[in-house]
């Protein structure tokens, strides 16, 4: 059986778990610093085993040693976004929690696919790639599922169609520089610029980018975890797998879209050994130059880092 290990036992790390395990996808262990979260929360799950039927088994633990040889390792740990904060407003805190996390999670699991959650997104991912060493085909980031779900969600309010008809595409820095690619993303294989006016269009990915920040402003005291916890299964999924499907992906990219040595969200083939390829899509002008433009909001967020 598959081993998946996922650091982080809050909202996010937990609902994953409970997702790859209800999908039995694959043995899952829950590691956090908290002594008796990631126990309790396991053991949650594997009374919620018996309702469900699932056969794999969710453990948890304070201890690297329990998650040793682990096919995959997803990495949530960090502090949630507070309203009026800002993914670059956790830089510092969470910076300090990756390097101690990626060191420790690759000494337990050398050969693993590496998934980072962690905000600000596409700068922690970037640190785990520089500090671990870990080969870049090994290492990403979930964001880009997590964005094309909200794209989707706001085509299906606008044109009250079903999920499983859209094909929705957000790409580029995962936070307020992400890009829509409206002209690719499709109802029943119909561009949604055939579909709407360029209002509604607008309307579509502005609630998109906004979606996060909705989310933690109705919550009060968090941020988002379901769709969060379902776009990590995804990805968990077409890795062990081994599908081969192409979905929005923080991956390393290194001269495609004209972008060099940078992690950022793109179409990015998935498969056993991690990231199969980086899909080039046929972009015109003006969306490979908003494409660019997010790539340099990256880059000043690696600046900040720098700084640190």
């Amino acid at each position: 059986m598959p081993k998946v290990t996922i650091v982080g036992a809050g909202n996010v790390g937990a609902t994953a778990a409970h997702i790859i395990a209800s999908k039995n996808l694959a043995d899952v262990v829950l590691v956090d610093v908290a002594e008796g979260l990631p126990q309790g929360k396991a053991l949650d799950m594997m009374h919620m085993r018996s309702v469900e039927k699932f056969t794999v088994r969710v453990t948890g633990t304070n201890d690297y040693a329990d998650t040793r040889d682990s096919d995959v390792v997803v990495i949530t740990a960090g502090i949630a976004r507070k309203p009026g904060m800002t993914r670059e407003d956790l830089l510092g805190v969470n910076a300090g929690i990756m390097r101690s996390v990626i060191g420790a999670a690759l000494e337990a699991s050398p050969d693993a696919v590496f998934v980072c959650v962690t905000n600000p997104l596409d700068v922690m991912t970037t640190l785990a790639y520089r500090e671990s060493g870990v080969p870049a085909n090994r290492l990403m980031g979930m964001g880009g599922v997590l964005d094309s779900a909200r794209l989707s969600f706001a085509v299906c309010e606008q044109l009250g169609c079903e999920p499983a008809d859209v094909e929705a595409w957000a790409v580029g820095a995962h936070g307020e520089g992400m890009v829509c690619w409206p002209r690719f993303t499709t109802v029943k294989g119909t561009p949604i610029t055939e579909l709407m006016d360029e209002e509604a269009v607008a309307a579509c990915v502005q609630r998109c980018v906004k979606g996060g920040a909705e989310v933690v402003g109705l919550l009060k005291t968090g941020s988002a975890y379901y769709a969060p916890g379902a776009s990590i299964a995804k990805m968990v999924e077409a890795i062990l797998g081994d599908t081969h499907e192409v979905m929005s992906v923080c991956a390393h990219i290194d001269g495609q879209y004209g972008i060099e040595d940078l992690y950022m969200n793109v179409p990015t083939r998935l498969g056993r050994s991690g990231v199969e390829e980086i899909v080039e899509f046929d972009l015109d002008a003006a969306e490979l130059a908003a494409l660019q433009a997010s790539a340099e909001s990256v880059r000043a967020g690696l600046a900040n880092l720098a700084d640190l």
